[in-house]
């Protein structure tokens, strides 16, 4: 049998104007307010995006017609200064229970009033052959450099 070759992760990081504990909120609270549309892996258009604050909490998505579509767990919630998520979400877009990768957020304080945002997408070697096409769709500008744009702007609208 053949090792499985480990894809490098998707790494990003942003710097936000705020404490580190409305950063950790404004991504986790505030999830559905700066998580795009577009983004939407539903069969009805995306009307909201929820992260339940809790380690085994879920991590979906609800849509206008009031349905909902999982896209993993909470690993690990140590508010305000880490969240792992549980990423089931295979590069055909669908949710696969069996697929496990991972994103974890940091959120590092830089001073009182600004927090270094660090985001790292592993375990993508679990998608087998669509590794490194998810790698590099995550690492383009409508993957997570993107949505950390999204995020920052809703940081700076909530400041």
């Amino acid at each position: 049998m053949n090792a499985m070759i480990k894809s490098a992760p998707v790494r990003k990081s942003t710097t936000v104007e705020v404490p580190i504990a409305k950063a950790f909120d404004v991504f986790t609270a505030g999830f559905g307010r700066w998580w795009p549309a577009t983004h939407s892996i539903g069969t009805s258009p995306l009307r909201k995006a929820v992260i339940e604050p809790r380690a085994g909490g879920r991590w979906y998505e609800i849509g206008d017609d009031g349905s909902e579509c999982d896209w993993g767990e909470v690993l690990r919630w140590e508010a305000p200064t880490l969240l792992v998520l549980a990423w089931r979400i295979g590069a055909d877009w669908r949710y696969d229970a069996a697929l496990h990768t991972e994103v974890e957020v940091r959120f590092v304080p830089v001073g009182d009033q600004q927090t270094r945002v660090e985001l790292e997408h592993r375990l993508l070697e679990n998608m087998g052959d669509a590794a490194e096409a998810a790698r590099r769709a995550y690492d383009a500008e409508g993957g997570w450099p993107g949505l950390l744009a999204a995020y920052q702007a809703e940081v700076a609208r909530s400041a």
